[in-house]
C-alpha cells in the first residue's frame, strides 16, 4: 500500500505582487529574521565589517541548507539562496569558516542598570542551553528568569503615603523620617505641622543620598527645602559618572548618558533625578509651601537592606501610632480650620508671595474644587478633599493632581493605579459610580435572601 504524505500549501502575495507558494514546514522566514538580527548593528564604516558580515552570511547559508528539503519549490527560499551567493561573491566571503551565533552578545554597560540586567538575562539564557540537564523540572533559566520588576512610592499633601505595596496611608510623622534606606539609595523627608489644632503635617524638606557605586559614581547628595528646589546636587554638580553610549538615534549617531543626572522641568517647581546606574527615577515638586515626592526603583535594589534599615515608610508604611486614617478612611474635620498656616520659616511679604491665601472650605466646596482637576474620585480625590478641609489651603489640590500624574508616569503596573477608599468612607463621601453599583448589588442580594 502506498503511503501518501499530505503537505499543506499556502499562497500569499509578495510585496512585489508575485504569488508565492510555501509549505508549513519551510523555515526560510526564520533564517531571514536571524540574518537581519545579526547584521542590523553592522555598518560598512566599522572595523571588521566584512569579517562579521561574512560570518552572518555563512550562518544564513547553513540555515537555508537545513530547511532546503521542506522549502523545495518555495520562491522566497530560492531567492534567498541566490541572494546569499551574490553577497558572498561581492564581499569575497569563503564558503567555509566561522559563523555568527543567532544570539549575539549584547553590549554591556556597567553603569546602566537596564544594560546590566539585560546582559545578565542573556548570559542566563545561554547558560540554560548549555546546562539544561541541571534543571529537574524541565525549566531552563531562560524560562524561569523574570525580568526585573519595579516598585513605586509617593508622598504628598498632609502627608499621604503610597507604599511599595500600594498601601495608601495618611500619617502625622512630624520631624525627620526615612522613606527609603537601602544599600544604594537613602531618601529622608522632614514634615512640619500645617494648621493649629490639627495633627496633620506636610513636607518642607527632602534629602536624597545616592550612595557610591564603584566605577560609576561617588556619593551625591540632593537637598530641597521650601522655596529652594535646586537643579544641582549640594556640591554644585548636575551629573556624575562618565558618559556612556546608551542608544542609537535616527540619524545613526549615539546619545551619551551619564550614570546620574538632574533634569529641571520647571525652575523652582519641578525637578527630576535620574540614576541610570541603579534604574531609579525621583520626581520632586514644590506646590504652595510644601514638597511632594515620587520614586520608582527596581525591586531587587529596594530589598537590599539590613536589620538596621527596617524603618522605611515606603517599605513598611507608617507606624500605627502615626496613622491619621483608619484603615484607608480619612476622618474629616467637623468645621473649617483656623485660617493661617503655621510655618517654621517666616512668610514672604504678601506682595511677593506666590501662594494662594488659606480659606475655609465646606465639604461640598472642597469636593467642587478638587473635581476641577481630579476627575476620577479615587483616593487622590478624597485626599484632596481631606487636605482642603484640614488646612484651607487650595494649593493642596494641585499637590494631589501632580501626585496622581507622577504616579501614572512612574508606577509600573497600570492595573494598580486606582485605589478607592474603604467602604467605611461611603457615609462621609458621595460614592462614585463603581461604589453605587456594588452597593446596589449587595442590596439586591440581601433582598433576594429575605424573599427566600
Amino acid at each position: 500500500m502506498a503511503v501518501i504524505k499530505v503537505i499543506t500549501l499556502t499562497m500569499h502575495m509578495s510585496p512585489s505582487g508575485q504569488c508565492q507558494v510555501s509549505t508549513t514546514q519551510c523555515r526560510i522566514q526564520k533564517c531571514t529574521t536571524d540574518f537581519v538580527s545579526l547584521t542590523s548593528h553592522l555598518t560598512p564604516a566599522l572595523d571588521g565589517f566584512d569579517t562579521e558580515f561574512c560570518k552572518a552570511l555563512r550562518a544564513y547559508s547553513a540555515c537555508t541548507q537545513r530547511t532546503a528539503k521542506s522549502c523545495r519549490g518555495n520562491l522566497v527560499f530560492h531567492s534567498a539562496v541566490l541572494g546569499i551567493s551574490d553577497l558572498m561573491s561581492q564581499r569575497n566571503c569563503s564558503r567555509d569558516g566561522p559563523t555568527s551565533t543567532t544570539h549575539p552578545e549584547v553590549h554591556h554597560e556597567p553603569c546602566n542598570y537596564h544594560s546590566r540586567t539585560q546582559h545578565a538575562h542573556t548570559h542566563s539564557h545561554a547558560h540554560g542551553h548549555t546546562h539544561s540537564h541541571s534543571h529537574p523540572h524541565g525549566h531552563s533559566p531562560s524560562q524561569t528568569h523574570v525580568q526585573p520588576g519595579y516598585l513605586f512610592c509617593g508622598l504628598f499633601g498632609d502627608p499621604h503615603l503610597r507604599t511599595f505595596k500600594d498601601s495608601f496611608q495618611t500619617c502625622k510623622v512630624e520631624g525627620a523620617w526615612p522613606l527609603i534606606d537601602n544599600d544604594y539609595l537613602s531618601v529622608q523627608v522632614t514634615n512640619v505641622p500645617v494648621v493649629t489644632g490639627s495633627s496633620a503635617t506636610a513636607t518642607n524638606k527632602i534629602t536624597i543620598i545616592f550612595k557610591p557605586y564603584e566605577g560609576c559614581t561617588d556619593q551625591r547628595v540632593y537637598q530641597a527645602v521650601t522655596d529652594d528646589l535646586p537643579a544641582a546636587f549640594v556640591d554644585g554638580t548636575v551629573s556624575s559618572g562618565e558618559p556612556s553610549h546608551s542608544s542609537t538615534s535616527i540619524d545613526g549617531g549615539t546619545s551619551k548618558v551619564r550614570a546620574l543626572w538632574i533634569s529641571e522641568r520647571s525652575p523652582g517647581r519641578h525637578v527630576e533625578l535620574h540614576a541610570g546606574y541603579i534604574g531609579v527615577t525621583v520626581i520632586v515638586r514644590q506646590l504652595g509651601r510644601y514638597l511632594t515626592l515620587a520614586v520608582r526603583i527596581p525591586e531587587d535594589l529596594a530589598q537590599a537592606y539590613d536589620a538596621t534599615q527596617d524603618l522605611q515608610l515606603c517599605l513598611n508604611g507608617c507606624p500605627s501610632g502615626e496613622r491619621i486614617d483608619r484603615g484607608g478612611h480619612l476622618p474629616l474635620p467637623s468645621s473649617p480650620p483656623v485660617l493661617g498656616l503655621q510655618l517654621q520659616q517666616p512668610r514672604r511679604p504678601s506682595q511677593f508671595s506666590p501662594y494662594s491665601a488659606p480659606r475655609g472650605f465646606g465639604v461640598e466646596g472642597a469636593r467642587e474644587r478638587c473635581r476641577e482637576q481630579l476627575e476620577v474620585q479615587d483616593i487622590y480625590f478624597h485626599s484632596c478633599v481631606f487636605d482642603l478641609l484640614t488646612t484651607g489651603d487650595a494649593n493642596f489640590t494641585a499637590a494631589a493632581y501632580s501626585a496622581q500624574k507622577d504616579m501614572e508616569s512612574l508606577h509600573p503596573h497600570r492595573d494598580r493605579w486606582r485605589i478607592y477608599p474603604s467602604s467605611s468612607a461611603l457615609a462621609t463621601f458621595h460614592p462614585d459610580s463603581q461604589s453605587v453599583t456594588c452597593l446596589v448589588l449587595l442590596l439586591l442580594c440581601a433582598l433576594s435572601s429575605a424573599l427566600i
